[in-house]
């Protein structure tokens, strides 16, 4: 069975202390024989009595019973829970995310959530891997690509598969260019309509430009997969060396060494992408730029930054300190 983790004695201790009393010992000299204090010996002693017989013979009196207090009066009550579980709802966001949306701390949220049977269930054994960040923003600038399709109306994802739902066959695909920097993971995101070497370099250009803007550093290096775009452009390869930087490629199957714009990829779209019922691509297209700049770069709490946002990690935001 599981004790306090401040137990003094267990179950056959218990049994010994409170027949030490019934034989005629004395509280102080039967808390004595057994090595605990009197009001110890006193609170088992009492419990013995107000048991049943039943559970006198199971030592069912003896078992350590639940800490959790009878009243819990700054619980919140269903009107206030009420939010948080619509937000979870709509979003399937984490404590963490779901603390700024709501303004409630990480632990209520994560009280509520497992209360009403919606925290996430535990992962399994991850595969080793070691976590690393460079030292001062912009120094590491992450590059990927995630592909999207069109559609024309909302597909089987939001109106699932009823006779209702139209299928944008032939819409095509969405390009997400994105660019994390490693220490403050601050995001660029740019929309096309292919990739291809030309797309990445202008995107690279604009983000440059763009993390510059912001108060980063020039970057010392660029880091990407191994796809053609990156591995044999020279022109990808000349832009990365006129501005000081090396260029990083990852070794094949093995997406955790870029995995800080993995796992923005992955926010998109759970966040964004797939968050919402858009009427059609083009306007999901839209509004991908204020989701980045109202709320991922400057509102939206990451558990790796203590629960800041990235911009909170860039010491000169727009000159500030010019």
């Amino acid at each position: 069975m599981d004790f306090h983790a401040n137990h003094a004695l267990g179950l056959r201790q218990r049994a010994r202390l409170v027949e030490l009393i019934e034989d005629g010992s004395s509280l102080r000299a039967a808390a004595a024989a057994l090595g605990v204090a009197p009001a110890t010996a006193h609170r088992w002693w009492h419990r013995f009595r107000g048991a049943s017989p039943g559970e006198q013979r199971s030592l069912a009196w003896a078992r350590d019973r639940s800490s959790r207090p009878r009243r819990s009066p700054r619980r919140l009550t269903e009107a206030e829970e009420a939010p948080i579980l619509r937000a979870r709802t709509e979003t399937n966001l984490g404590p963490g995310p779901l603390a700024g949306l709501v303004r409630r701390a990480r632990s209520t949220v994560w009280k509520v959530l497992r209360r009403h049977g919606l925290s996430r269930r535990p992962r399994g054994e991850r595969q080793s891997y070691r976590r690393y960040e460079w030292s001062r923003p912009g120094a590491l600038l992450h590059m990927d690509v995630k592909r999207l399709a069109r559609f024309e109306a909302p597909g089987h994802r939001t109106e699932g598969r009823s006779e209702g739902y139209r299928r944008s066959r032939g819409a095509g695909w969405s390009y997400l260019h994105c660019v994390v920097d490693d220490h403050s993971r601050l995001a660029y995101v740019e929309l096309h309509s292919r990739d291809s070497e030309d797309t990445n370099l202008a995107t690279l250009r604009r983000a440059l430009r763009w993390f510059a803007e912001q108060g980063l550093s020039p970057p010392a290096a660029v880091m990407t997969d191994g796809a053609m775009v990156y591995r044999r452009s020279q022109r990808f390869r000349a832009l990365v060396a006129s501005i000081g930087a090396r260029h990083i490629i990852m070794p094949p199957y093995t997406p955790r060494w870029n995995g800080k714009v993995e796992r923005f990829i992955q926010t998109l779209q759970n966040e964004w992408a797939y968050a919402h019922r858009y009427p059609s691509s083009s306007a999901r297209a839209r509004s991908l730029g204020s989701f980045l700049r109202c709320y991922y770069n400057r509102r939206r709490p990451h558990s790796s930054l203590r629960d800041r946002p990235p911009i909170s990690r860039v010491p000169n935001v727009c000159g500030q300190d010019s």
